[in-house]
């Protein structure tokens, strides 16, 4: 029988947590904000708020725990757990010089190689912080060392941009190189996302003397995980600010210079890129109000023969990689219904391309697409997206992160 699972989600502004039964029922919610994303002590005054908020009746039924949180947030520790370095959040790019470093040793196409990878993170904390360092730990990590008391363990997809490798499940030969050799007293043990890491050993909780921690996930592969996809070939696309495309494959593939790489899921592949190209150009033309009515009268049916590229400023690298491309809004018609639908019809052939390339380097066909994001509820895109795909596309029944976390923790890959 599938246990009760609870999923514990930190964004980038907020923290929630979702208990889910063994058939995927969600028996309790609860959200707080994160006012400080870069403190310890404010996550873990969030966690306790989050946990101790849900029912005491509900937490007595959690029997699995797992936390995602942002990729590559990261900070050292020393040895009884304790921060002795800042936090370097998944967007801090004061490490370039560290990534060009980095670039001169790695094999092409690493995801460790930029200034926003953990590992490129840990270099510069290295060099800058605190000589009593014993480990370097995401915000996942960290997360749940807080309730199992295990320090220095980490997970495939958090590591990832470690420098870890998952198909081998070992950190690679090139970390014997010189410049990276001091870096291996640092680095945590790696283990399969879902691998039961402990008991819960915080008792106020109220959690079963049963209840175990597993190992977690990052943010957007918790989101992943939420939707429906199952199968080699099914696919999420999360219609947001920006177009970002997850497809599941029987093989990895990666291309640097578009952002392209994969995560292991199991025996199996999820294959990202991320257009510049999204919702955000919708609400630079649009407001909410007129989207939803404009949206209304668009026929799906009678293209508008319009070919836009429709970014806000230039620079692209999915699935097109050029950092000069300009964007691309003319002519742009008087019915704002009509440029409306070039820009969905344009958006629409963007996410085919994109699916295109992937498979293109090598990855599984595309079958089938879950739709997440605040476009996902827009059934005039959804049509239009049916006709470029040429796949059954329908919007995703679950799309937090939090949810996707709980049945990580139930097995759930």
């Amino acid at each position: 029988m599938t246990p009760a699972a609870l999923g514990i989600d930190f964004g980038t502004s907020g923290a929630r947590a979702i208990v889910v039964d063994g058939e995927g029922k969600i028996l309790a919610t609860v959200r707080f904000p994160l006012h400080q994303p870069d403190s310890p002590k404010a996550w873990a005054e969030t966690l306790w708020r989050l946990i101790l908020a849900l029912p005491l009746h509900v937490r007595q039924q959690v029997e699995r725990i797992a936390v995602d949180a942002t990729s590559s947030t990261v900070l050292l520790c020393n040895l009884q757990g304790e921060p002795c370095s800042p936090v370097l959040l998944y967007n801090d790019n004061r490490a370039q010089g560290y990534a060009a470093q980095l670039a001169q040793i790695l094999p092409p196409h690493q995801p460790a190689v930029s200034a926003t990878s953990s590992l490129a993170k840990l270099l510069w904390l290295k060099e800058h912080c605190a000589p009593t360092a014993a480990v370097v730990v995401h915000q996942a990590d960290w997360l749940a060392f807080l309730l199992h008391g295990q320090l220095g363990i980490s997970d495939w997809h958090n590591a990832l941009k470690l420098g870890y490798d998952p198909a081998q499940e070992a950190y690679p030969d090139w970390f014997e190189h010189p410049y990276l050799a001091p870096l291996r007293p640092l680095l945590p043990q790696v283990v399969p996302p879902a691998t039961v890491l402990g008991s819960v050993t915080v008792k106020e909780f109220g959690f079963p003397p049963t209840c175990q921690v597993c190992a977690g996930t990052t943010d957007s592969i918790a989101a992943f995980l939420a939707s429906s996809a199952q199968g080699v070939g099914e696919a999420v696309t999360s219609l947001g600010s920006t177009l970002v495309l997850k497809l599941l494959s029987d093989r990895p593939v990666a291309e640097a210079t578009s952002g392209i790489y994969s995560h292991r899921l199991g025996n199996r592949w999820l294959v990202g890129g991320a257009s510049n190209c999204g919702g955000a150009i919708l609400r630079h033309f649009f407001s909410e109000a007129e989207l939803v009515a404009l949206s209304a009268q668009i026929d799906p049916q009678q293209p508008t023969g319009l070919d836009y590229y429709p970014l806000l400023e230039p620079g692209e690298r999915f699935p097109i990689a050029d950092p000069h491309l300009q964007p691309r809004l003319e002519p742009r018609p008087q019915d704002p219904r009509r440029f409306l639908q070039g820009l969905l019809e344009s958006l629409s052939r963007i996410e085919q391309q994109g699916y295109r390339r992937l498979q293109e380097l090598g990855a599984s066909p595309l079958k089938r697409v879950w739709t997440a994001g605040g476009g996902a509820h827009n059934p005039a895109w959804l049509a239009i997206r049916r006709q470029q795909l040429g796949v059954p596309v329908d919007t995703a029944p679950q799309t937090e992160a939090a949810y996707g976390a709980a049945r990580l923790a139930q097995g759930a890959l």
